[in-house]
């Protein structure tokens, strides 16, 4: 028996240690896990609010503060809804009320008979203060034809086929991200496009 006791008391020590070691481990373990909490999280992103203005024939023309992801519709309806003189008929074929809004996006609902396209458009204004064209009117580049592209200064036909082939847009500052307008074309016309 003497002649196993130091064997005995050293492997008896080791399985002491090894236990308190394992045991230290797995409890630093658990104080050790990291959590990383994106800022750009979808819950961060829901409390966030937007601006987005509503101008012509509504109830409440005006600058709305609303929830991240809201829509054309929610827009209308802090607006107080359309008014008696809107053009139905655009609304119908042109509006779309399902479209997320952006910050910053301007909506101007036209009146009946009024001539002007309606538009959706998140352009700041320039110092003209002008948001037409210089035809009168605002050209929709996710239903124009090439035809009407090619209307635009510095719009060739390969230009207005990258327009078409690249659709649909959610705002016309993508003409510029997607890389389809160089800047000083855009900066030229983007006071007459609009994506509604």
């Amino acid at each position: 028996m003497e002649k196993f006791k130091i064997p005995l008391v050293l492997a008896t020590a080791g399985v002491i240690l090894l236990g308190a070691g394992f045991f230290i481990f797995s409890s630093t373990r658990e104080e050790d896990k990291i959590e990383i909490i994106s800022s750009d999280s979808e819950e961060n992103r829901r409390q966030e609010t937007i601006f987005a203005d509503v101008e012509g024939a509504v109830e409440k023309p005006g600058v709305y503060e609303l929830a991240f992801g809201a829509r054309v519709d929610d827009l209308l309806i802090a607006a107080g809804g359309v008014s008696n003189e809107a053009d139905r008929q655009w609304i119908e074929k042109s509006l779309n009320r399902a479209q997320k809004l952006v910050d910053g996006v301007k909506i101007y609902i036209p009146k009946t008979g009024e001539g002007v396209a309606g538009a959706i458009s998140s352009q700041s204004s320039k110092s003209s203060g002008s948001s037409i064209g210089s035809e009168g009117r605002l050209v929709n580049i996710n239903s124009a034809s090439q035809s009407e592209l090619e209307a635009l200064w510095g719009v060739g036909p390969v230009t207005a086929q990258k327009i078409i082939e690249n659709r649909p847009y959610q705002s016309a500052e993508e003409l510029l991200t997607k890389k389809i307008l160089k800047s000083n074309v855009y900066q030229r016309i983007a006071e007459q496009l609009t994506v509604y």
